[in-house]
């Protein structure tokens, strides 16, 4: 049977039925082994729209994911609003050195022309040519463009540290509202225009706060929640929320704000997680990047990625981002497993 897989990737975010469970990465799929095949690597390829655009279709058109994902870090925004920001190497992503507005929120404002600052107008220029050359034409199959960003909470800290945003949740919530104001209005626009380029859906992840269970519950109801809900209804197309860490209990409360669905890490069971979302989110997971991907085998990673299918997941998918020395038979292993269990289901 011909299958379209943007079509059916729409279908599964919005939680209508589907040919398959589409098996892909929301999450950074660059590795060494697609660098060396592509002459795409990084660092250049964090800065360079046709490297990046080549480096990500490398994930569907040699390791079989069945959407193209892009870009390989969480430091465009932060670097826009002027942190320093080290480039890493091939196998090490880019960090982000300094936190500008450690002082506080004083002259925090959205900047003029901010699709035109720092690397956005790379990462843009990438949508557009990679818009091109998923969009079905010439007899291509027509292939899903997820685009990736840093959240508000991830901004935030970027400009701040987690030290200060956890210190002034407690003793200056003023300041904590004007940072996650100005932040979410700078992801909004950010968003709104990798859908104008051609992004068929956001991954955002954010909020590893959150996760590693640092954050009140108070605090993600009035704080964030607040703001994730705006970010949703202000958007042109579906978000999927990516949270790193164990973050079960707050997915009641993430589930609630308008995302369409929410990517979660394997220290979060696919029960559990079901029965938090309750069905208002698709749910997107959650085999192993490190333990599984990174270490196992390709029969480890069906073995994982068949548990995931049975127990319900909406998109399979790794639990994080792909880490850059990832065999790419384990990244092949991971649709090969579900090509498998929908056989062994007949």
């Amino acid at each position: 049977m011909e299958r379209n897989l943007r079509k059916n990737f729409l279908n599964a975010l919005r939680g209508n039925p589907v040919d398959m469970t589409p098996a892909l990465s929301v999450t950074q799929t660059g590795t060494v082994e697609l660098m060396d095949l592509t002459g795409a690597a990084w660092p250049e390829a964090h800065s360079d729209p046709e490297k990046m655009a080549t480096l990500a279709l490398a994930g569907y058109e040699i390791a079989g994911l069945e959407a193209v994902r892009y870009p390989y870090c969480l430091t465009v925004l932060a670097e826009t609003m002027g942190c320093n920001v080290r480039m890493g190497t091939k196998d090490i992503q880019p960090s982000v050195l300094s936190h500008p507005f450690s002082g506080g929120p004083e002259k925090l404002e959205v900047p003029e022309a901010l699709l035109e600052k720092g690397r956005i107008p790379t990462v843009l220029k990438a949508t557009e040519i990679l818009a091109a050359r998923t969009g079905g034409e010439n007899g291509k199959e027509e292939t899903p463009l997820i685009a990736g960003m840093e959240g508000p909470l991830t901004v935030f800290t970027h400009l701040a540290e987690v030290k200060n945003y956890l210190i002034w949740t407690i003793k200056k919530p003023d300041y904590v509202s004007a940072f996650m104001e100005t932040c979410t209005e700078i992801c909004i626009e950010y968003a709104n225009a990798f859908f104008d380029c051609g992004a068929d859906a956001l991954s955002m992840p954010d909020g590893g706060i959150v996760g590693s269970r640092m954050m009140p519950p108070s605090v993600l109801e009035n704080s964030v929640k607040p703001f994730y809900e705006r970010l949703c209804k202000k958007v042109k197309g579906p978000i999927i929320l990516h949270i790193c860490g164990d973050a079960g209990d707050a997915l009641g409360t993430l589930s609630e704000c308008g995302f369409e669905a929410i990517s979660i890490e394997e220290k979060v069971t696919l029960k559990a997680a079901k029965e938090a979302i309750d069905g208002r989110a698709r749910l997107i997971g959650n085999v192993s990047p490190s333990r599984t991907l990174l270490f196992g085998t390709p029969d480890a990673v069906k073995a994982e990625a068949k548990q995931c299918l049975s127990d319900g997941v909406d998109i399979l998918a790794p639990g994080c981002g792909i880490a850059p020395r990832t065999p790419l038979a384990n990244i092949r292993a991971l649709v090969e497993a579900r090509n498998e269990w929908y056989g062994e289901k007949k």
